[in-house]
């Protein structure tokens, strides 16, 4: 946070105020000691006052406007007309506020935009990688960035690839992904291998020769034919009989594929990404994936995360899925009400991002105006939030063994801890932070999400 102000006394205020939150501060006296603080460092939000010596507030927004800078400004001003707030809003402030203020009032208009901000840029982040064909592979979580990181980091690379993570949490996309900032220049062919048939597969993979087997009434190119010079992506591998992860071996070591009924071998260029929903390890044990294959494979692992571990990305999915299904239907896209995104946040899902898709699209097709509301979601849904509010009510309720019921019991557990921390420290965030052993920021999260 950046503070602007000529008035000391001022500046202090605000600071302990943003500090409170959680928030790190720079101060500034005025528009000039402004823009050689924002030459050193990357700022998140800047509230400044409008009348100071030497640059102004006015003067430090078309400044920054013509910088180009996207920092989303706070106006706090002791002088303030309707022209001097119209004016500052067209040149690009946030909110506007009048002094004197209660700091209640500071904590809402930084809490409320840097939330906007925060959707903004993923927007903008959206628009570069949809040009760049990485689709919806979304989030704006800590879990989300170190994924993004990691891709671009191998992407490069000629590795090949494992990818792990539950049914419905993207690891096609996560493949594509790769394959789009790897630079190859050949093609991304994903293949299911638990959706073909194993007498089939081998000849999807390896292609045929005609008559290599009755119904071959002409050859066929292979999937592995077909992505040389770019990247295979085996989905379910473990799904693939044994035999022929041997013969995928084989393409592995020597990069060389045989079509069935041929006599003669020829090279490919591949880079395999394989995904599985299963642990690794248990898949080698059960001898349901060769270790010698696995071991070819995994050369970088990836984990995809789930989606009830990154509920920070909840609304931003479910807005883009709405967009993606109201565009379709050719209608304006619908809001998401407070109490629906109440919902989506505390729900356990179990179908990860496939899950989340699949109600929005049906909500979009059940919504007649501009809102969705709870009534467009199932009935199961509707009666979770009072089973948890029964659950955290009765702290010594027997747990039960379902995965619904867990994410029950451990967000009621969370929540008393919270509570009890925030007690122990006379309501100091910084200090129940410490004693939960988490971050201000992750705190402020489960605040705003348990509303506390």
């Amino acid at each position: 946070m950046l503070v602007v102000d000529n008035e000391a006394r001022m500046r202090q205020i605000l600071e302990l105020a943003l500090s409170s939150m959680g928030h790190e501060v720079v101060q500034a006296a005025d528009g000039v000691e402004a823009l050689a603080a924002m030459d050193a460092t990357r700022f998140d939000l800047v509230l400044t006052d409008l009348r100071m010596p030497r640059m102004d507030g006015m003067q430090l927004l078309r400044e920054l406007r013509e910088r180009g800078e996207e920092v989303p400004v706070i106006v706090l001003t002791a002088y303030g007309t309707i022209e001097t707030a119209v004016e500052a809003m067209r040149l690009g402030a946030s909110d506007y506020i009048i002094r004197p203020f209660e700091i209640e009032t500071i904590e809402l208009a930084v809490t409320r935009t840097l939330a906007v901000s925060v959707v903004q840029r993923e927007n903008r982040f959206l628009r570069d990688e949809v040009s760049r064909g990485w689709g919806e592979f979304i989030g704006i979580s800590e879990k989300m960035q170190a994924l993004y990181r990691l891709v671009q980091q191998v992407a490069p690379a000629r590795s090949n690839i494992f990818i792990v993570g539950e049914t419905g949490t993207g690891k096609e996309l996560v493949a594509r992904a790769l394959h789009q900032a790897s630079g190859r220049s050949g093609l991304f062919v994903p293949i299911n291998c638990a959706a073909i048939p194993a007498e089939l597969l081998e000849s999807e993979l390896f292609g045929h020769e005609k008559g290599a087997f009755t119904g071959a009434a002409r050859g066929r190119v292979g999937k592995c034919e077909l992505a040389s010079g770019g990247t295979i992506f085996l989905d379910e591998i473990t799904e693939m009989p044994l035999a022929l992860q041997a013969k995928l071996l084989r393409v592995v070591q020597e990069g060389t594929i045989e079509r069935l009924g041929a006599n003669v071998t020829m090279p490919v260029d591949l880079r395999i990404v394989a995904a599985t929903n299963v642990d690794l390890q248990h898949a080698v044990e059960s001898g349901r994936l060769r270790q010698d294959l696995y071991f070819r494979l995994n050369v970088v692992r990836i984990d995809v995360p789930l989606l009830r571990e990154r509920r920070e990305d909840i609304a931003l999915l479910a807005q883009h899925f709405l967009g993606k299904y109201a565009g379709e239907l050719g209608r304006p896209t619908p809001r998401l009400t407070r109490q629906v995104l109440e919902r989506l946040e505390a729900h356990a899902w179990p179908g990860n991002v496939r899950e989340l898709e699949n109600l929005m699209e049906r909500a979009v097709v059940l919504s007649e105006g501009q809102e969705i509301t709870l009534q467009h979601f199932p009935e199961n849904m509707l009666r979770e939030r009072e089973h948890q509010q029964a659950m955290a009510q009765e702290p010594g309720a027997p747990i039960a063994t379902d995965a619904l019921a867990l994410r029950t019991h451990v967000d009621a557990l969370e929540k008393r801890l919270i509570e009890a921390a925030l007690a122990r420290s006379d309501n100091s965030k910084a200090a129940a932070a410490r004693l939960l052993e988490i971050s201000e920021r992750a705190l402020w999260y489960k605040l705003k999400r348990y509303e506390l």
